[in-house]
C-alpha cells in the first residue's frame, strides 16, 4: 500500500447510500472470556458483529490469521462463520487451554444469552450480534464479504455505549425494543461505513461497490430515487462512463444488470408505500415509475407471488380497514 487513501466513493453518494440503509436485527449477547479458556461458536445465516468492550485476547476465524483484540476493536464476519474467542494467557502450552462449546451452552426461553468460558472475572468482554443490512431495501451491503472486517474504533467514537443501550433494550423486554435494537445498530454501522471514505485498510476493497465510485453514483440515484426514468444510458452518461463499460462494471458489483436492480429498488419501495395503506395502488405504481398499473401489477405479482392488493390485506393488521384512497 502506498500510504493514501484510495479513491472510493464520495461523501455525498455515501450519503444517499446510507439513507437507504435497512438494518434488520437477528440477535445480541455478551461474551465473557477468562484466561487460559476459549469461547467457540458456530456460525448462522447471518453477518456477525463483534465488539470488543474491555480486556484482550484473540479472535480466531477460520484458517485467517489470528485477530488481535484489544478495547474498541470492531470485527465483522460472513455468513455462516464461526470463530474461537480466546482469553489473555501466559501459557506456554496453547493445548492447556480449555474450550467451552457455546452450542452447550442452554438458556431459558426469551432470556438474553450470555456465553461464558471460565470461571471467576472475565478479562475478555464483548458485545456479539447477528444482523442483515439492505441498500433500498434490496441489496444487501455485506454480500461480497469472504474475509473478517476489523476497524479499531476509540472511546471517543461511542460505539460501546450504543451496543450497551442496544442489549439493554432487549433486557428491559419493553415495548419496541427490537426497533430501538436496530436502530442502535445502524449506528455502528454507518459509523464503519463513514471509515470507507478514508480508511487504509484493505478491507474497504472487498466491497465492489464501495470500491468503484462511479457504479456506487449510479447506484444512489437509483436508490434515491427510484421512480425517476433512468436507462442504461441516462446511468452511464451522469457517472461518465460508456454504456458498455458501465453495463460490465455494474453487473460486476451486484451480479445483475442495472434495470434488474432498479425493478428490484421500485417494487421494494412500492411494497412498504402498500403496507402504510395511505396511497391508492394507481398512485403507487405511477410513483414508483411504472407507467401502467397493470405492468405493475404484473412486476410485483412476479416478485412477490401475490397481487399488490392482496399484499397490502396480508400485511395489514386484521382490524384495519382495507380502504384505498382513489387517485382524483
Amino acid at each position: 500500500m502506498n500510504g493514501q487513501p484510495l479513491q472510493r466513493i464520495s461523501r455525498s453518494d455515501l450519503e444517499n447510500l446510507m439513507t437507504t440503509l435497512e438494518v434488520s436485527f437477528v440477535k445480541l449477547t455478551e461474551c465473557l472470556v477468562s484466561p487460559g479458556w476459549r469461547l467457540a461458536l458456530g456460525g448462522i445465516d447471518a453477518y456477525g458483529i463483534h465488539y470488543n468492550m474491555s480486556g484482550s485476547g484473540r479472535m480466531i476465524v477460520g484458517n485467517h490469521p489470528p485477530i488481535n483484540l484489544r478495547p474498541h476493536t470492531l470485527v465483522i464476519l460472513p455468513r455462516l462463520t464461526p470463530f474461537v474467542l480466546e482469553g489473555p494467557d501466559n501459557l506456554s502450552d496453547e493445548a492447556r487451554r480449555s474450550t467451552m462449546q457455546g452450542s452447550q451452552m442452554s438458556f431459558p426461553a426469551d432470556a438474553l444469552h450470555r456465553f461464558v468460558a471460565g470461571e471467576g472475572e472475565p478479562k475478555l468482554m464483548l458485545i456479539c450480534g447477528y444482523f442483515n443490512a439492505l441498500y433500498g431495501s434490496s441489496i444487501d451491503l455485506f454480500r461480497a464479504l469472504t474475509m473478517p472486517i476489523v476497524e479499531q474504533f476509540d472511546a471517543a467514537d461511542q460505539l460501546d455505549q450504543k451496543l450497551k443501550s442496544a442489549l439493554a433494550e432487549l433486557a428491559a423486554q419493553e415495548v419496541g425494543m427490537r426497533a430501538m435494537a436496530t436502530g442502535l445498530l445502524k449506528l455502528v454501522l454507518v459509523a464503519l461505513l463513514r471509515r470507507s471514505l478514508a480508511s487504509l485498510n484493505v478491507w474497504v476493497e472487498r466491497f465492489s461497490m464501495l470500491g468503484d465510485p462511479q457504479i456506487a453514483r449510479a447506484f444512489a440515484e437509483m436508490a434515491a430515487r427510484p421512480a425517476a426514468s433512468h436507462t442504461v444510458q441516462s446511468l452511464s452518461q451522469r457517472v461518465g462512463l460508456s454504456r458498455s463499460a458501465f453495463m460490465a462494471r455494474f453487473t460486476a458489483a451486484f451480479d445483475q444488470a442495472p434495470m434488474a436492480v432498479l425493478r428490484q429498488l421500485r417494487l421494494r419501495h412500492a411494497a412498504v408505500l402498500l403496507s402504510s395503506n395511505t396511497l391508492a395502488i394507481d398512485q403507487i405504481a405511477y410513483g414508483v415509475g411504472y407507467k401502467s398499473r397493470s405492468s405493475f401489477s404484473r412486476a410485483f405479482r412476479k416478485m412477490y407471488g401475490r397481487d399488490p392488493s392482496d399484499y397490502r390485506v396480508a400485511v395489514m393488521r386484521p382490524s384495519a380497514p382495507h380502504q384505498e384512497q382513489r387517485a382524483s
